[in-house]
């Protein structure tokens, strides 16, 4: 099996399904963490907390 290459299709779609569960738990981790610190940053808070990152 070359690096990086499934070994078969089913292999390459469980792979993707693992991907995509990782993702759909982060995505779950974030919602929560949105919820419990009162939402998504504001506008002018994404601007401040860009000044503080030197961006």
């Amino acid at each position: 099996m070359a690096e990086g290459r499934a070994s078969s299709v089913s292999a390459y779609v469980a792979r993707a399904l693992e991907e995509q569960a990782k993702l759909d738990d982060l995505a779950s981790l974030l919602d929560e963490m949105l919820a419990e610190t009162g939402g998504p940053l504001t506008l002018p808070e994404r601007k401040a907390a860009d000044r503080a990152l030197g961006r």
